[in-house]
């Protein structure tokens, strides 16, 4: 049996503390090695515990929660979920944390906290569990993000099938879960405001979905926003999907639309990626190209191989460059994938895919 995975618990409330640390002990493959107040102790015990995964609060006194956290993937990078009421004021707060290196955020719940967090208890398992095993970025790429780099054509596998054009426009879609936020950033960011119309499902609770869209239409040449009910998929637009809200594909009088739902969860999610995959199976078919991004779990899986056997061609992230190599590997094991590449390669192939590159 493999060794538990061993958390330190940092909390400046000493409830928060003790709920966490029951909720995680609950399961025979964690160990809570130790909980703290703040990032003072925290520091010491991570020396003198050595745990695999650390909780951390955003607001501590002393040293907040990011500077901790800027600090520690300078130093000592570890796997870190971030456990942080979840606000529309701190959205900024909360992808701020993972642009600088936290696996995940979960919500802390904003009233009934045992019960609410009793109701998030699986997430939370689940989310240490897999953090424990995540790839953490070199601390130095983190503070120095590099410009994205053009791959050429040789370290691209051949295609394996051509993409077939004619009628309709093509349409990109893109599901992503634990890690998407940054990789959805590498990905936009070197593409074209030509490219053909993009929709995104990134597993991400409703006050923060907006403040995402308009971080991401700061940096990239790309229109990014978050998706209303309608909206045209058009050339040079990405359209978010809305948090606790499923977004789908429909068809419009020229092209595309999208379309909200508030249908219940599936695989666990609101916006699930296998909604949008399988509305875009059903309503784009070959002229669709699919694209599953880091996360844990399946969703997408299955929406993928429906993609793949309606004429998509479809990509998977690789391993290396997962943060969490989750989601693209049952992807890639159910059959919905036709070519597995690195996140640099994949924005470099859906150029060429699309008749961009160059």
């Amino acid at each position: 049996m493999a060794d538990p995975t061993r958390v330190l618990v940092i909390d400046d409330s000493a409830l928060v503390r003790k709920l966490l640390s029951e909720i995680l002990a609950s399961d025979p493959d964690i160990e809570v090695v130790g909980t703290a107040p703040d990032a003072k102790v925290a520091l010491k015990k991570i020396q003198s515990l050595q745990p695999h995964v650390l909780t951390l609060d955003v607001e501590m006194p002393g040293m907040d929660g990011l500077t901790f956290l800027e600090r520690l993937m300078k130093s000592q990078p570890l796997p870190v979920v971030m456990v942080s009421a979840y606000t529309q004021a701190g959205a900024p707060t909360a992808l701020r944390a993972l642009e600088l290196g936290a696996v995940e955020v979960i919500g802390k719940p904003q009233s009934g906290l045992r019960v609410g967090m009793e109701e998030i208890s699986v997430q939370i398992i689940d989310t240490v569990k897999a953090a424990r095993h995540a790839r953490i970025k070199d601390s130095r790429q983190l503070f120095l993000r590099p410009k994205a780099k053009q791959s050429t054509d040789a370290e691209l596998p051949k295609l394996m099938k051509p993409l077939r054009t004619g009628f309709r426009e093509t349409v990109i879609a893109v599901g992503a879960s634990t890690g998407g936020t940054e990789a959805l950033l590498e990905l936009l960011q070197p593409l074209p405001e030509t490219m053909p119309g993009i929709v995104v499902v990134q597993h991400m609770p409703a006050v923060f979905t907006k403040s995402f869209a308009e971080r991401l239409n700061q940096q990239c040449r790309l229109e990014v926003k978050e998706a209303e009910a309608g909206d045209v998929v058009q050339s040079g637009r990405v359209l978010i999907a809305p948090g606790d809200q499923h977004l789908l594909l429909e068809s419009a009088e020229r092209g595309y639309r999208v379309r909200l739902q508030d249908s219940p969860l599936v695989n666990r999610h609101r916006p699930a990626v296998d909604v949008l995959f399988r509305s875009v199976a059903q309503v784009a078919g070959r002229q669709a190209i699919g694209v599953i991004l880091t996360g844990m779990g399946n969703d997408g899986a299955d929406g993928m191989r429906e993609m793949r056997d309606s004429g998509a061609h479809n990509l998977a992230q690789d391993e290396a460059s997962c943060v969490v190599f989750g989601m693209p590997k049952v992807a890639i094991e159910r059959g919905g994938v036709d070519q597995m590449l690195s996140l640099e390669a994949i924005s470099v192939l859906l150029m060429q895919l699309t008749h961009e590159q160059g």
